[in-house]
């Protein structure tokens, strides 16, 4: 598979909001009730079909705690999509998630796509983030929106697939390197270089 065809995609979020398990239910098809605290990061690989395409997802899932802040911030480079993830249940998670997309703002590459997951729809009587209050922030930031479950599986797959679709289709349309501007690059490397030397005598 080409490198072209590859997508780094990230899971971002408060800590606990769930996101090893909707990585987890994702690669694994299963729901792990007990996960301990990433520590940094983890990814892993799959493989799915964008426009009858072979394409693979690196899926970084980063630590929410705010003492790996500064560790997660390096993995935002070269980014395709990321997920914002916040908890249903813990109206904390959904008040944070502004900061999250400030921070992808100023980390991120400008084209990556972003998408906001409230996540553990499945404890209703626990809700504390409304559906609408979800939609509403989505809006205002610019972004797509969906909610769903780790534990019931309800749009996981579809998350990860909108998320690889509109990559995928970014990655598509921006024009490919010839050997024109491959040389034109070096001559400007090597222009740049002589200057400084010409400036340090």
């Amino acid at each position: 598979m080409s490198k072209e065809n590859t997508l780094k995609l990230l899971l971002i979020g408060s800590g606990k909001v769930g996101k090893s398990t909707i990585l987890l239910r994702y690669c694994k098809g299963k729901f792990f009730e007990t996960i301990g605290a990433t520590v940094g990061v983890d990814f892993r690989f799959s493989n799915i079909k964008v426009n009858n395409e072979n394409v693979k997802l690196q899926i970084w899932d980063t630590a929410g705690q705010e003492r790996f802040r500064t560790i997660t911030g390096s993995y935002y480079r070269n980014a395709h999509g990321i997920l914002v993830v916040y908890d249903v249940t813990d109206e904390e998670t959904f008040d944070q998630v502004e900061d999250w997309v400030k921070e992808i703002y100023q980390n991120a590459p400008e084209d990556c796509v972003i998408l906001l997951f409230g996540n553990k729809t499945d404890l209703v009587d626990l809700r504390e983030v409304s559906k609408e209050a979800g939609t509403n922030l989505a809006e205002r930031m610019n972004i797509t929106y969906l909610e769903g479950s780790a534990k019931s599986g309800e749009n996981i797959s579809n998350a990860f697939q909108i998320l690889a679709e509109r990559s995928f289709k970014k990655i598509k349309k921006k024009p490919k390197p010839t050997k024109e501007t491959k040389k034109k690059t070096l001559k400007n490397i090597t222009f740049e270089e002589e200057k400084k030397q010409k400036k340090c005598c």
